[in-house]
């Protein structure tokens, strides 16, 4: 698979996501320059997509606690991986309108949003200290038997 197959607009190269579809990369850029070196250019990819991976992760963690919190890390990581990937992009364009979205349900209802996101983070800090409180790794270890 060829990394530079066509000229597009004189300024850029289209090059190949992965998935066949084409990404447009500017001339003399900076992802231009990483991808003619070999081996350079896989490792740039590799570590955009762990870093992605690692925010997106990151934002389904924090989805056990209400409001909006699971947003700005998803959002993150689906905008590091859209500079590289092309299938990230249209995800990011749909989880963008969605935020969009929420943003402007949570303007038009302050106090409810605000509410909640409240509500969840006390109910979080909560069952930290229960964990703390009650030792509550401690016994599930020794349950367990690790």
């Amino acid at each position: 698979m060829s990394t530079e197959t066509a000229t597009y607009r004189d300024e850029s190269v289209v090059a190949d996501d992965g998935l066949g579809r084409p990404v447009a990369v500017p001339r003399a850029g900076r992802r231009d320059r990483i991808r003619n070196k070999p081996g350079l250019g896989h490792a740039y990819r590799v570590s955009v997509f762990v870093a992605g991976l690692a925010c997106i992760a990151a934002g389904l963690a924090l989805a056990v606690l209400p409001g909006p919190l699971t947003i700005p890390p998803v959002l993150l990581g689906l905008w590091i991986w859209s500079t590289e990937f092309a299938f990230a992009a249209r995800f990011f364009d749909s989880f963008k309108d969605k935020a969009r979205d929420a943003w402007a349900h949570a303007k038009e209802h302050p106090r409810s949003s605000a509410a909640v996101t409240l509500g969840g983070l006390v109910l979080a800090a909560a069952a930290l200290w229960a964990v703390g409180h009650f030792h509550l790794v401690d016994k599930t270890t020794q349950a367990i038997g690790i």
